[in-house]
């Protein structure tokens, strides 16, 4: 059939040298692809990643059922976990690494971006250490104490999601997904490198069991205000509204630029905008000097500096151009 010849292959002319380099290349290969090494340093790599953190992670019992997990957070006295796994006000007790127990009592909590902060005393536990920022693809572990030792699982951040704008009126600016299972009484805990540093906080209240972190961003923001007001507060115009395009012919009259606002179709009783005068059916097309177009344009002038402020609504309202201030509440 075919005809194979056999052809060798000589390096710098030197029999003795070719076969020299060929067994160097050789024990460099078997050195580079030792897969069993490389498996067991970076299995050994995990284990103190968790070993690490979990040196910080405490259990939160503060609901009827399986107990939550918690992150001694920023100073010892203070941890932070899950707000949706805090279900009483009273009766609160932390589970430390050391197997004691200690009783707590609550900071202040946000249920918009699902954060609480507790405070306990009478131990020695030391705050978790923080992390970069992660990246897509990066190894990631979720480390909580569900019950009496550490669980952990292991995964990927598979993806960055958000801003997301939650059910109780919070924002999150960015939300970490994770392959990395999150089972019963994970939530509270912490979402860590493979340094056992910090990256996040993970719930399962958004992600209807897919494996969710909040950021640190958000995280020291929010624990920020918990710490000195004992809640988070968000502007309020009590405006309900629907974008609508605005014809031609009506902003050529009016000379605007924008092609849409938002068409008022509700108003809360006695909230800010029914007091000083908005009315159903106006069209919201400025907020001081910045176009409105959609709800995330109003959404996003509603931060908590504003509460308490006067502003200056832009409207449409029976196809003239007007000017009305509103003082802007804060939501309760």
């Amino acid at each position: 059939m075919w005809g194979l010849r056999r052809t060798s292959y000589a390096v710098g002319g030197d029999e003795d040298k070719s076969e020299s380099t060929k067994k160097k290349g050789l024990a460099m290969s078997a050195e580079e692809h030792d897969s069993p090494g490389l498996l067991a340093a970076f299995s050994k790599q995990l284990a103190e990643a968790v070993a690490s953190a979990g040196a910080s992670v405490v259990r939160v019992e503060a609901r009827r059922r399986r107990a939550a997990s918690g992150i001694i957070w920023g100073q010892s006295d203070l941890v932070l976990t899950a707000d949706h796994v805090v279900e009483r006000d009273e009766d609160l007790a932390i589970g430390l690494p050391d197997g004691g127990t200690a009783d707590a009592s609550i900071v202040g909590r946000d249920p918009g971006t699902d954060l609480a902060l507790l405070r306990v005393s009478g131990h020695d536990t030391p705050a978790i250490s923080l992390g970069a920022t992660p990246e897509v693809g990066h190894v990631a572990l979720a480390v909580a104490r569900p019950g009496s030792s550490l669980a952990t699982s292991i995964g990927v951040v598979s993806a960055w999601g958000g801003p997301t704008r939650t059910r109780r009126g919070g924002q999150l600016k960015g939300v970490i997904w994770t392959d990395a299972t999150l089972y019963p009484g994970f939530s509270g805990g912490a979402l860590v490198d493979t340094g056992g540093r910090m990256v996040g906080l993970t719930t399962s209240r958004y992600g209807s069991g897919a494996g969710l972190a909040i950021p640190l961003e958000t995280i020291e923001r929010v624990a920020a205000s918990l710490l000195q007001h004992g809640h988070i507060k968000r502007a309020f115009l009590g405006v309900s509204s629907q974008t609508v395009r605005l014809p031609t012919r009506l902003r050529g009259q009016l000379s605007v630029e924008q092609h849409s606002g938002l068409l008022v179709v509700g108003l809360a009783a006695d909230g800010p905008a029914e007091r000083d005068g908005l009315m159903l059916g106006d069209v919201l097309i400025g907020f001081d000097d910045t176009s409105i177009e959609t709800t995330d344009d109003l959404v996003n002038q509603l931060g908590p500096s504003r509460v308490g402020q006067a502003a200056t609504l832009r409207l449409i309202r029976g196809g003239a151009a007007r000017d009305v201030s509103v003082t802007v509440g804060e939501w309760e």
